[in-house]
């Protein structure tokens, strides 16, 4: 993947984070900045992934009121010879 546009970061991590990760890197044959850009990466597609899940649970949540709404009013008039 190319990165351009890149910009640099300065963080801190923990030295037992920062060894696992360089483990981690050196056994996939990465660099440690490619080893962060993809856990960066992973880590976006899952927020994501459980956003997208969050809207769906309200919009179907609102659905299913809706519906209970309606049905509700459709109960009301089944019986009713008037409606």
């Amino acid at each position: 993947m190319a990165y351009d546009n890149n910009r640099a970061i300065s963080l801190q991590v923990p030295e037992e984070l920062l060894v696992k990760g360089d483990r981690c890197a050196e056994a996939l044959a990465i660099s440690r900045a490619e080893y962060i850009r993809r856990a960066i990466e992973e880590m976006n597609g899952k927020t994501e992934n459980e956003l997208r899940a969050r809207r769906l649970a309200a919009a179907s949540k609102l659905v299913r009121d809706e519906s209970m709404r309606v049905n509700a009013d459709f109960e009301e008039i089944e019986y009713d010879p008037d409606a």
